[in-house]
């Protein structure tokens, strides 16, 4: 086993690979937490000859994946919300709508 392909510098690799992902999700939820939805993402690829997860590094992964399943999730009721209060938007711009929203039914 050369120097490049020790257990330690595996999981170096795997380590600084975990620290960009869990950056990255880090400051999605800080933008959803701000009401501002990115725009655009870059996305990850892994680095080169990575090899398997280290198996000490596991619970940090499936912490990592849970958190990205839930910023997924909240980006994808961020990109809803949008879109309604877009239709609203164009809605009210056009004249606002053909009937009545609201029905005064006590005066």
């Amino acid at each position: 086993m050369d120097e490049d392909t020790t257990p330690d510098t595996f999981r170096r690799e795997w380590e600084a690979a975990l620290t960009e992902l869990e950056l990255d999700v880090a400051e999605i939820e800080r933008m959803l937490a701000e009401d501002h939805v990115p725009l655009a993402a870059s996305r990850w690829e892994p680095p080169a000859g990575l090899g398997p997860l280290p198996e000490p590094l596991r619970a940090r992964a499936e912490l990592l994946l849970d958190r990205q399943a839930d910023v997924a999730r909240r980006l994808s009721e961020a990109l809803v919300l949008s879109r309604r209060q877009a239709r609203l938007t164009e809605t009210l711009k056009a004249g606002g709508p053909r009937r009545p929203v609201y029905l005064d039914a006590a005066g």
